[in-house]
């Protein structure tokens, strides 16, 4: 697995068929890549981003047995994902959310973040905490940035950039009469069609992809 393609494994599956097994021993990045990081969180901090640095997910593989999906991770330095480290391949969680008319929820990230500042994404994301299961840090997520508990929720895939980030994406599927209340990591936010094609403007060509793969 020394490159990682767009698509890693492809689903669906039941949150019960992703699993995954953490190694105890940290992942040594190069040195160069430490301090690409540490350079990179010194740049976030001066700018107001109260970002921390710690532990969270790495991929070190993965196979689809049994009609699920197995992940094999260990910790690794979360600032690597601001350097586009391809050898850390940092885990990130996307639940995408939908409600029981099929709109979906976007929201406009807060300037203060680390990355993707004033974009428009869909539903939740964010790291995976060590020892954590990745299906739990999704669900742990949708909580805390939409105060959201899914009615559905389906695994869809397991993607890579070409920066060597790793996206464990879900679908979530509301109850009727649910309501998203967000967090201070989104200054905006709206329902934006069950068609993709009557999206707004700001939709870019990222989450206008993501959510033609996920139909």
């Amino acid at each position: 697995m020394s490159s990682l393609p767009p698509l890693l494994a492809r689903g669906p599956w039941s949150p019960d068929q992703v699993t995954s097994a953490w190694r105890s021993e940290p992942f040594e990045p190069d040195p160069a890549e430490t301090a690409a990081a540490d350079a990179a969180l010194a740049q976030l901090r001066q700018r107001g981003s109260p970002s921390h640095d710690g532990l969270a997910a790495r991929l070190v593989d993965f196979e689809q047995r049994d009609g699920g999906l197995h992940l094999e991770l260990q910790p690794a330095r979360w600032s690597l994902r601001l350097v586009g480290s391809t050898a850390a391949r940092s885990v990130s969680v996307l639940c995408v959310v939908r409600d029981a008319e099929g709109r979906w929820l976007a929201g406009r990230r807060a300037p203060w973040l680390a990355s993707w500042t004033g974009r428009w994404t869909l539903g939740a994301a964010g790291a995976v905490e060590v020892d954590e299961q990745p299906v739990e840090a999704m669900m742990r997520e949708l909580q805390e940035e939409w105060s959201l508990t899914p009615a559905a929720l389906t695994i869809e895939a397991l993607a890579g950039t070409p920066n060597g980030l790793v996206h464990l994406v879900g679908m979530a599927w509301l109850a009727e009469g649910a309501e998203a209340v967000r967090d201070d990591e989104h200054d905006a936010h709206a329902w934006w069609p069950a068609d993709v094609a009557r999206w707004p403007s700001e939709a870019d060509d990222v989450v206008r992809r993501m959510a033609s793969l996920l139909r």
